[in-house]
């Protein structure tokens, strides 16, 4: 079964399952991209008319929508498209063979400490609101980060940089003194 929450983006949704849907953490698929995707689950979604970025993570699937679509016409839509997804594999819609991570820069210390902040503290507040922040950098004090999903665009979400994740990281990580959207 499939429900959906609300997000603080009044163009996202976030639709929960009980069946794993990415096994590789959270990915982000934009409508832009749709020629370089692969799978054909995230390719028909985004070709859904309205909708412009979906976020895949564990247990569930964010759609942001463009504003000339309603809620009550694409939710049905994206709602049927997953079901029908499960009905027909056991598999989760996005799995990897290897169990790679994104730890290249992981070997600094400072970055194992930042990485950690952003997993442990920051991250599972930012999935209930459909969305994912990524760490991208560490260089001279700043930390850049991308904010993905139902984050992307949101109109809290500068707010959400600021004063939630530079704040937690400046608390628990010495070295930084500032935190940027990439």
């Amino acid at each position: 079964m499939i429900q959906t929450e609300v997000t603080p983006n009044p163009d996202s949704l976030k639709f929960l399952s009980e069946n794993i849907i990415s096994t590789i953490g959270t990915e982000e698929f934009q409508k832009k991209d749709i020629k370089k995707i692969e799978n054909s689950f995230i390719r028909e979604l985004l070709n859904f008319k309205g909708v412009e970025l979906i976020l895949l993570s564990k247990n569930f699937l964010s759609v942001k929508k463009t504003q000339d679509v309603s809620w009550n016409e694409l939710k049905p839509m994206v709602i049927s498209h997953m079901n029908h997804y499960f009905e027909n594999n056991t598999d989760p819609i996005l799995k990897s063979d290897l169990g790679e991570k994104n730890n290249e820069q992981a070997k600094d210390e400072t970055v194992k400490k930042i990485m950690d902040v952003l997993d442990n503290k920051i991250r599972p507040a930012v999935a209930r609101d459909g969305g994912d922040i990524k760490f991208k950098s560490f260089e001279k004090g700043v930390v850049k980060v991308e904010l993905q999903g139902s984050c992307s665009g949101c109109p809290s979400s500068l707010m959400t940089l600021k004063q939630g994740v530079q704040n937690l990281l400046k608390h628990y990580v010495k070295e930084v003194n500032s935190v940027e959207a990439n």
